[in-house]
């Protein structure tokens, strides 16, 4: 509990207010950038009543709350509060009763005489999410070194998460967001770390709707190799897989090509082939954790509905599209139907899929690991490259190229405590 503190005598308790200038509103003569102003730190070990007790402490002295932060770090708290100048007479009855509170609870407590409130951010905002396992001193040098190369200044770090992966939020400004971003790439490769950057602003809790690939993304397995399996034709389907990557044929060619070695497979392979299917690590947290969270999300997929339909229904997905295996009298034809879900029908899809969600094409967020994702990843707002070929990395907007697919919540600015959160409220 806090020490209660004497009230002293020169005045009567007035309740501190936050600064204006914030949120578009004048400051005050008071709070203007070369007035008189106190910085108050205090240090310790935490524990509840800090924070209020300070500023019960200082809420005596007229004085009015230009800025504060607080931090608290494997149980000590660093607690920062900028207040203006008290009235003539009275700074050093401040100062012996913040230090006189501060001793009580066993706290340091340091006063520093000043003008003005923080220097102004240079124009451009950016948020630089750094993903580590582990994280090390190293990578964290050298990725500061780089942000300030560009001209860029570190306002804040903000620790979003430790586990599975270390990740650490730095707001920024003083640089524009594509030059931070083209920076950080090539150093983010060379010291084993992610790196995404992104613009600040309110529209980044706005981003409503995300949109995955499924085989290798949402799931570990490639649904056709699965089909294969039951049918023992994977080496002549790893073949003209094989021919598709070195460019001899495009999707739709290997698409045909693929399914026609499925021809006379019974339909109840279908069941197995579902049964079979395993979810990427991380895959429920995220898509749970997105829910909760008020966000949409859908499904693309060259592989088939057969199986998409069913990851639909399992995970509660607002959209889902695929290729449809033609299945006759029980057995599959070795044709698809429908409308062919490639390269440029992902893009299509995410395009319509954000339409019928009311959300704007800007605001949505992209998941995929093939060169067939490549246009949806680039036509999203946020475009993710998970556990992907270089060329993909290196086109996407950020990469993650840890085994865990909720990692992605932390480029969102989601919390781990918002993620655990969410997996103790499971309907």
């Amino acid at each position: 509990m806090t020490p209660s503190v004497s009230r002293p005598l020169g005045g009567p308790r007035k309740p501190w207010a936050v600064s204006a200038g914030y949120c578009g509103k004048t400051m005050s003569a008071s709070q203007t950038t070369d007035a008189p102003t106190l910085l108050v730190k205090i240090f310790g070990k935490d524990r509840p009543g800090i924070t209020a007790g300070l500023f019960d402490t200082l809420a005596g002295y007229s004085v009015d709350v230009v800025d504060i932060e607080q931090v608290v770090t494997r149980g000590r708290i660093v607690l920062c509060a900028l207040v203006s100048q008290p009235p003539a007479g009275v700074e050093g009855e401040l100062r012996a009763t913040v230090h006189s509170w501060a001793d009580a609870l066993k706290l340091q407590a340091e006063i520093i005489s000043g003008h003005g409130d923080n220097r102004p951010r240079g124009h451009g905002r950016s948020l630089v999410t750094v993903l580590g396992h582990p994280l090390t001193a190293q990578s964290t040098a050298a990725i500061a070194a780089r942000i300030t190369a560009t001209g860029g200044n570190i306002d804040r770090i903000f620790r979003l998460a430790k586990y599975p992966v270390t990740a650490v939020e730095f707001a920024v400004s003083g640089t524009e967001p594509e030059k931070l971003r083209t920076a950080l790439v090539t150093e983010a490769a060379a010291l084993g770390v992610d790196v995404a950057v992104v613009a600040a602003g309110l529209h980044r809790r706005a981003q409503r709707l995300i949109v995955m690939d499924v085989d290798s993304t949402l799931i570990q397995d490639e649904v056709i190799e699965l089909f294969a399996a039951h049918a023992g034709c994977e080496d002549k389907v790893a073949e003209v897989t094989a021919a598709a990557m070195r460019g001899e044929l495009d999707f739709e060619q290997s698409l045909h090509a693929r399914v026609a070695l499925l021809a006379g497979l019974d339909a109840s392979v279908v069941d197995k082939v579902r049964s079979e299917v395993r979810l990427t690590p991380g895959a429920r947290t995220l898509i749970r954790t997105l829910k909760r969270l008020g966000y949409q999300v859908g499904v693309v997929s060259g592989g088939f509905t057969q199986v998409t339909d069913d990851l639909m229904e399992r995970l509660g997905l607002d959209f889902a599209q695929a290729n449809t295996l033609e299945i006759v009298d029980g057995k599959l034809t070795g044709k698809v139907t429908g409308e062919i879900v490639d390269r440029a029908g992902k893009a299509r899809l995410l395009r319509r899929f954000a339409a019928e969600a009311g959300v704007p094409l800007a605001q949505t967020v992209a998941i995929g690991d093939g060169a067939n994702d490549l246009d949806m990843l680039n036509a999203a707002g946020l475009g993710v490259a998970f556990n992907a070929k270089p060329v993909v990395r290196e086109a996407a907007h950020t990469a993650v190229n840890f085994p865990f697919l909720d990692t992605v919540l932390y480029l969102l600015g989601v919390t781990r405590e918002e993620v655990e959160a969410a997996d103790m409220h499971v309907d």
